[in-house]
């Protein structure tokens, strides 16, 4: 699924190629693309039609164009995609949501192969979306908080990694981004959070935005063709990576073969000596 960094690179390229221009015509072409859009397709294709885009903005995985008072809110799911291209192109059978301009330019495609992802339209919501209104901030965003995150985080009883994928305490982050950033922390994932310091806090968070603006800086992380941004091209954080996806690979700092562990039926990865598992962990 894509995360922070991916959402950021697709919101980007909405800002550039989308943002300030009038839809001419909207249309629902997989009625599973508007599921959580409570009154359907027609009533999603006119709330829509005729209305000028304004910023794009996100939350964590979730991005957001408005509409004047409204926002045109998108989760790109596993496979989700937003390409811009000319409206005479062929029609992917994977495009759910079509959008045309009045200005005759480039369209908005909404293309998902595995429809896990899904638009709405939220009222009076160009500000901040109802519907996810109750995830935090993720650690880019001017609202949020490293000091209450510290204290929220020493107060949980978890494994260290759990709590960075719960969204109602940090959003954005994901399964690549948080292997990534405890092993440049030099944290286990199984750490208990009650266990941490405020170095070892401040290290974690550190290293949770660098990570970001690394892989902003090459577009994020592709490992297949169905993330891509607005223009269809892969980012290229994959090729950075130090353990995610590389079991049995050397550590890039000690040469120790990269571990791999279950996780909510996923899987961790880390170095064994860099990361010490605590006596104690909580998975």
């Amino acid at each position: 699924m894509p995360e922070l960094p991916e959402v950021e690179t697709v919101r980007r390229g909405l800002e550039h190629h989308v943002v300030g221009r009038a839809i001419d015509t909207v249309r629902v072409l997989h009625p599973r693309a508007v599921r959580r859009h409570v009154l359907g397709p027609a009533d999603f294709e006119a709330a829509l039609a005729g209305r000028t885009l304004g910023g794009a903005r996100r939350r964590g995985k979730y991005l957001w164009l408005s509409a004047g008072e409204d926002a045109l809110l998108a989760h790109l799911g596993m496979s989700g995609q937003l390409l811009v291209g000319e409206p005479d192109r062929p029609l992917s059978p994977h495009v759910r949501i079509w959008f045309t301009f009045r200005d005759a330019g480039p369209d908005l495609r909404f293309t998902d192969q595995r429809t896990f992802g899904h638009m709405l339209v939220a009222r009076d919501g160009a500000e901040l979306p109802a519907p996810i209104a109750h995830i935090a901030p993720d650690p880019l965003e001017p609202a949020f908080d490293p000091a209450a995150l510290a204290r929220r985080l020493r107060a949980r009883h978890t494994g260290v990694k759990r709590a960075l994928l719960d969204q109602s305490l940090v959003s954005g982050i994901g399964n690549i981004y948080a292997d990534e950033a405890l092993w440049r922390a030099r944290l286990h994932w199984a750490r208990p959070t009650e266990t941490l310091n405020g170095p070892e806090v401040s290290r974690l968070l550190e290293a949770v935005r660098e990570i970001f603006a690394e892989a902003l800086a090459v577009g994020g992380t592709s490992f297949d063709s169905l993330y891509v941004n607005v223009n269809g091209e892969s980012g290229y954080f994959d090729r950075s990576l130090a353990v995610y996806g590389r079991e049995g690979r050397e550590c890039p700092v000690c040469g120790t073969p990269i571990r791999r562990d279950p996780f909510m039926n996923r899987s961790s990865y880390s170095c064994p000596r860099c990361q010490p598992r605590p006596r104690r962990p909580r998975l």
